[in-house]
């Protein structure tokens, strides 16, 4: 019995006899996935496999062959191209029932091959070789768009040190004089994210991190995406040597505000949420919170959490609950009609997160504020419906830390129910961010 699809074309040929079901040889399926194999190879056991699947296999942990179960001690996959051309024939004889013709695979590269290479980069770009450095990190982006294994091997085999490596010279030596090798690096990086240690002391350098800044400041779009990338997955190692070097370039705080303001490409503006929430979080937290507040930051995040999907919110808010923490970022929000609001009604309606987020942030508000701005903050949390809202938070369930803060929260609004009636705001100038 010959297993697998069977392709038809219509119930009846021209001359009204019907046509024979079209069935695809049986040595010509994967034993694994039992399609039509489009790059059989040989194993050490003597059985062929679709090269896809068999990587799957032993990628998944697997040792032995899975037709003969034998344990595999030779990982070795050599192309059975007599069986692929024997394939490929069969689909152009059968091209007028819908087959299509396997193209012809290419060669993966070798661990070896990914050395030699990186080998070259490094020389390159210590001998300051800009051509010659470029032409080779295209050569590797061509290699990695070939398939996903090519990918696997680049990274596995340390392109990501070599490559940040590289990046670091050419900008100690001059930004602008050599920013087409130093694009094109950055661009092939932006694929092997996460770094490792190797390559996060390179790219975190004060060259580098100038380069990156001057790359937000010049570049296209595209340039401005790689660079705010790379920044963002820098910083998200907790490093506080690199967030505190890159809070020192001037004028990088202006960028990330104008970043967020602007919300040129969904990439940019998450991206630079992320950077700006290392920067506020780090141990020179307080200084960067006000830097970050006067040059307005908190109207542009107020005006996201109007209209934004979930993964903004959550940004959004994670910054304006920890700017909440500072008496000028307080000053700011209590200035604004939309912030007690915009907190109230994100309770509860976007995700766990922004709850939690939300929660924190009113009660920073109500809390920590003047006496004349706690007041005012109660009484509109009232008016819009803050006291149903954090009962229903209560009873929903949430951590434990928002939980005393929804219940302290609770304490600091009962005093003004007596006076205040309670109503629930529809927002109707407010558009609904999900």
């Amino acid at each position: 019995m010959v297993l697998g699809w069977r392709r038809r074309k219509n119930n009846k040929s021209k001359g009204g006899k019907p046509n024979i079901e079209l069935v695809i040889p049986n040595h010509f399926r994967c034993p694994i996935s039992l399609d039509m194999m489009k790059d059989p190879v040989t194993l050490s056991t003597g059985i062929t496999y679709d090269r896809e699947s068999v990587e799957r296999w032993f990628d998944e942990g697997n040792i032995t062959c899975p037709v003969t179960n034998q344990v595999v001690r030779n990982f070795d996959m050599i192309p059975n191209h007599s069986l692929r051309m024997m394939i490929q024939d069969w689909c152009v004889e059968n091209r007028q029932h819908g087959v299509e013709r396997i193209p012809t695979p290419r060669i993966p590269i070798s661990p070896m091959e990914v050395a030699e290479l990186l080998l070259q980069v490094k020389a390159s770009a210590r001998g300051l070789d800009q051509n010659g450095c470029l032409e080779l990190v295209q050569k590797l982006e061509r290699w990695g768009g070939e398939s996903e294994r090519n990918k696997r091997i680049i990274v596995d085999n340390g392109a990501p040190g070599a490559l940040a490596s590289a990046f670091d010279a050419f900008a100690n030596d001059s930004v602008e004089r050599n920013v087409l090798v130093l694009d094109e690096v950055l661009s092939a990086l932006n694929w092997m994210f996460p770094l490792q240690l190797e390559a996060q002391k390179s790219l975190g350098s004060l060259a580098s991190l100038r380069c990156m800044v001057w790359f937000l400041k010049h570049q296209d779009l595209s340039g401005k995406e790689k660079s705010i990338v790379a920044l963002k997955e820098l910083l998200s190692f907790g490093d506080e040597k690199h967030v505190e070097a890159l809070s020192k370039i001037e004028g990088v705080n202006e960028l990330l505000v104008k970043f967020i303001n602007k919300r040129s490409s969904p990439t940019i503006t998450k991206a630079s949420l992320r950077v700006v929430w290392y920067l506020v979080s780090s141990s020179s937290e307080k200084k960067m919170k006000v830097a970050f507040v006067e040059l307005g930051l908190v109207p542009c995040l107020l005006d996201i959490l109007i209209d934004s999907e979930k993964s903004l919110c959550e940004k959004a808010l994670a910054i304006l609950d920890s700017l909440c923490e500072c008496e000028q970022g307080r000053e700011k929000a209590y200035g604004n009609d939309l912030t007690i609001p915009l907190l109230v009604k994100k309770i509860l309606r976007v995700s766990p997160l922004t709850t939690d987020y939300s929660v924190s942030a009113l009660w920073k508000l109500c809390k920590f504020g003047e006496n004349d701005d706690e007041g005012r903050a109660l009484v509109e949390a009232l008016q819009v419906g803050a006291f149903q809202k954090l009962l229903l938070v209560l009873q929903v369930g949430c951590g434990d830390e928002t939980k005393d803060k929804a219940t302290e929260l609770l304490k600091l609004l009962n005093p003004y129910r007596a006076e205040l009636e309670c109503i629930d705001s529809d927002f109707k100038n407010l558009k609904r961010s999900y």
